[in-house]
């Protein structure tokens, strides 16, 4: 059914089945209810869902992750992407809250900045403040009876078509807005905003299916049965700049799953989750299931983490707020209805180990991308490396020369590798460690170390030489374009393993690079808790959904693994049922009939 075909009035559109649709005359709608009146907000999106569930159990198969586009000189979507880029960029536009379906906007402005060119304002976006937040918590509550109880072929049929609009007409704009509203080159861009959340919507839908269909054995004369519940309450998505893929993860995780979301978008990434937002109404999620509220943390997470009827949490960000989310929940944890889910995915000190036996080319090749994509501000980036004498010559030119020929600037200009860090206080905190690295005696800086602030917020690629195997910054996370290397000596390599496990607080994503396969399953043996995603011969860099389910332990987070079945049974109460087809009719057991 394509997008221009004429719909009548009279006439609503019911989700039967995956990229199913039933037509149904709207009087037919409020026979069971007849004090809904046709054409009202609660008719138009809470039909009596129930009434039509098909007799039948709707086939999904396994996903294929979404390909991803060249963008390669001379192609249709190079030409489309830059059209769109243009369009966008020459208009300012004005961001609401969208609470309930209803756009609310407070007078209390926040701006959206291209941040390689931050004079350059995309739009303004109105802050929720109090009340706001509570009317958002009112619009979910409201929302959750009708949504946790539609079908669920009806949920995964909202959240497939929004991945079959994303890979075609939303495609171009997320990845435009992606692109100026986080500085993304075209590729972090369309691995990001197009593949990966195109992979969430279908992929989750897969998931919750699997979920369904796993039921419990039954004896004779007894039927058990599972149901995947929500949770009992709303949940509180909180969700990062540098992923606008995690950005639409986060709220539609829980809500495929039967939950309604109250979502806190970062202030710096607004813009593209507004596009979001777009996309989910088009693909007809109805009114109050995820209700978006920007702002402030003291502002909106302070008064909805304290909200009795939190169910759960869904986060990534930094370490310290979770740590201090987590602490707000302990203190309030005798009020809640129930014992709120906490999902968070935080920082990592990630790592890149070489034995002497490694490929030189694909070592320095990963060293280049997993530090530098992206300006070094990916959660999994590489900001450490551990590399064997032997070979740290070789590596050492190589790598300083494929940094020698990086293009850092505006991502119109499609052939940049960098462009700038997300926004100035950013900028300053990536500066303060090059600024301590530069100032200490065991350290040295080989390559970059420039930072730029009058047009855009540039930082060159940055490589830090340690002299001591725990300097400041191979400890401490820094998500920006650098990293430090330590040079240890070929005969210390278990020692050097056992320093790479043990120096950082975090285990998130790590790389090894090795030949010799004695030597890969000695140092995956000594690495085992030291990174939740871990990687033989590639760059710590690049999860896939389905293929390595992403999330670490330690100070990284609760390990949930976005992108795979895990993640999504966390947004799940499941109650267990149990009928007996011919009950006993006398409490006495055999035993009793003899002394």
């Amino acid at each position: 059914m394509g997008d221009q075909c004429d719909v009548d009035p009279d006439v609503s559109i019911c989700y039967i089945a995956p990229r199913s649709f039933l037509f149904v005359p709207n009087d037919m709608l409020t026979h069971q209810n007849p004090g809904i009146e046709p054409g009202t907000e609660e008719h138009s999106h809470f039909p009596q869902w129930r009434s039509f569930m098909i007799n039948g159990i709707p086939k999904i198969d396994m996903p294929q992750n979404e390909p991803v586009l060249s963008f390669a000189p001379g192609t249709r979507e190079r030409e489309e992407l830059k059209s769109k880029l243009r369009q966008l960029s020459r208009k300012k536009i004005d961001i609401p809250c969208v609470i309930g379906g209803r756009n609310i906007r407070t007078g209390n402005l926040g701006y959206c900045r291209i941040p390689h060119n931050h004079n350059h304002i995309l739009g303004t976006y109105h802050k929720a403040g109090r009340k706001e937040v509570e009317a958002a918590i009112t619009a979910a509550r409201k929302a959750k009876s009708q949504w946790s109880r539609m079908p669920w072929e009806a949920r995964a049929a909202v959240f497939m078509r929004a991945g079959d609009l994303l890979a075609g007409q939303f495609r171009m704009t997320l990845n435009a807005a992606t692109m100026l509203g986080q500085s993304k080159t075209v590729f972090q861009a369309e691995i990001d905003s197009a593949c990966e959340l195109i992979d969430f919507f279908r992929f989750n839908t897969y998931f919750m299916k699997q979920i369904l269909e796993n039921q419990p054995e039954s004896a004779a004369g007894i039927w058990n049965m599972s149901e995947a519940r929500p949770l009992d309450g709303f949940v509180f998505a909180v969700t990062p700049f540098n992923f606008t893929s995690i950005a639409g993860n986060l709220p539609t995780a829980p809500a495929i799953m039967g939950n309604t979301v109250v979502w806190k978008p970062a202030s710096s990434a607004v813009y593209s989750a507004y596009y979001i937002m777009q996309l989910l109404k088009r693909a007809g999620l109805p009114h109050g299931v995820i209700n978006m509220i920007p702002g402030p943390g003291s502002q909106v997470g302070d008064p909805v983490l304290r909200h009795r009827e939190l169910a759960g949490v869904h986060f990534t960000g930094s370490t310290e707020v979770f740590q201090s989310m987590w602490e707000t929940i302990g203190a309030n944890i005798k009020s809640y209805h129930c014992y709120p889910r906490i999902v968070g995915e935080t920082g990592g000190k990630d790592f890149i180990f070489a034995h002497p036996s490694a490929d030189i080319s694909a070592l320095v090749t990963a060293l280049t991308r997993g530090a530098f994509e992206y300006q070094g501000q990916k959660c999994s980036a590489a900001s450490r490396a551990y590399i064997p004498r032997s070979i740290w010559p070789k590596v050492r030119d190589m790598f300083l020369g494929q940094i020698e020929t990086i293009e850092m600037g505006d991502v119109m200009d499609f052939r940049n590798f960098m462009s700038s860090v997300i926004d100035k206080a950013a900028f300053e905190s990536i500066k303060s460690y090059i600024t301590y690295a530069k100032r200490s005696p065991d350290a040295k800086i080989i390559a970059g170390g420039r930072c730029m602030d009058r047009v855009g917020y540039f930082i060159e690629p940055t490589v830090i030489l340690a002299k001591k195997p725990d300097f400041k910054t191979m400890r401490e996370e820094i998500f920006g374009p650098v990293i430090t290397i330590y040079v240890y000596r070929d005969d210390q390599l278990e020692k050097t393993l056992h320093l790479c496990n043990t120096t950082s607080p975090y285990a998130l994503t790590g790389a090894i690079f090795a030949e010799d396969r004695k030597a890969i399953v000695e140092m995956t043996r000594a690495l085992r808790d030291a990174a939740g995603n871990y990687y033989i011969n590639d760059k710590p860099t690049g999860a896939v959904v389905g293929q390595q389910p992403f999330g670490g332990s330690r100070a990284s987070g609760t390990n949930d693994k976005a992108g795979s079945i895990l993640n999504m049974m966390r947004w799940t109460s499941p109650r267990t049922i149990k009928e007996t087809f011919c009950p006993p009719t006398d409490y006495r057991y055999p035993f009793m009939n003899e002394e």
